[in-house]
């Protein structure tokens, strides 16, 4: 029967099991994908099953790590991503966790752009550690980046963003994601990419402070080209700050929004 191995069609003989397979074309190998699932080595196999070898602690080829990405996604889906570039507009709380989900399901050019420096109030909530302190925002996401999938473009631009230069630092940008803080710089930014991209699809957030109600949290489409995730009335204040729980569940939602955008889902 034919069957790919690690996205290679190879023919074997009946009664085969992962285990077999993977003592004889990866020995060692103790993560066995089958069909885009972990499973048992005593699985069986048959005609036209895909599966995936991995040793644990042995770092991937880029190829090999694609490939592996495309198992797990299939094949198709992670073409699509692949080929995607997103722009981040503001990589505090919201920007950073994006970046992170975004570079591990593979999206391959990330365009991040945000003047600020990593300071000790950003690490509550923000994808940075305490040793990259003072570094430019951009630069150590692009570091942290490249640790989680280093076969990915990021394009950093540590500028401060206004109507003037957003065209320009996401010419290259079907999706951006809006992610400030500020309610004046999140309406400069929409109004411009609408206005003045009129390809670009934007996904923005409003109201995620705080620890209130996990479920408060929705994306809905507010526009043909604008997306908003939040429940659009929390906001910063004394008592009810920025917090890593709350916020990353927006930005759960706004990676996952980009996703679907990618794939040509356009709901909600």
């Amino acid at each position: 029967m034919r069957i790919r191995i690690n996205e290679t069609a190879t023919e074997i003989g009946p009664g085969a099991t992962l285990g077999s397979l993977a003592a004889q074309w990866k020995p060692g190998a103790d993560v066995l994908i089958h069909n885009g699932f972990p499973a048992p080595a005593e699985t069986a196999l048959r005609d036209g099953d895909e599966v995936y070898l991995i040793k644990r602690g042995e770092r991937p080829s880029e190829d090999e790590l694609q490939r592996l990405m495309a198992a797990r996604h299939t094949p198709g889906v992670h073409a699509r991503l692949q080929a995607a570039t997103v722009g981040i507009a503001g990589v505090g709380g919201l920007g950073s966790a994006v970046a992170v989900a975004l570079a591990r399901t593979g999206v391959g050019r990330i365009v991040i752009a945000d003047f600020d420096v990593v300071e000790p109030s950003n690490l509550n909530r923000q994808q940075y550690f305490v040793d990259q302190l003072g570094h430019p925002k951009v630069a150590a996401l692009a570091d942290n980046l490249a640790r989680i999938n280093p076969y990915i473009t990021v394009e950093p631009h540590h500028v401060m963003l206004t109507p003037a230069n957003i065209p320009a630092v996401f010419a290259s940008c079907a999706v951006v994601v809006e992610a400030f803080d500020r309610a004046d710089m999140k309406a400069m930014l929409v109004e411009t990419l609408l206005s003045r991209m009129p390809e670009v699809v934007v996904v923005a957030a409003s109201g995620l402070a705080g620890y209130g109600p996990n479920n408060a949290i929705v994306t809905q489409r507010a526009a043909s080209r604008l997306y908003l995730v939040g429940d659009g009335e929390s906001e910063a204040r004394t008592g009810c700050g920025l917090m890593a729980p709350r916020v990353g569940i927006a930005a759960g939602h706004q990676a996952n929004q980009v996703v679907r955008i990618i794939l040509g889902e356009e709901g909600t």
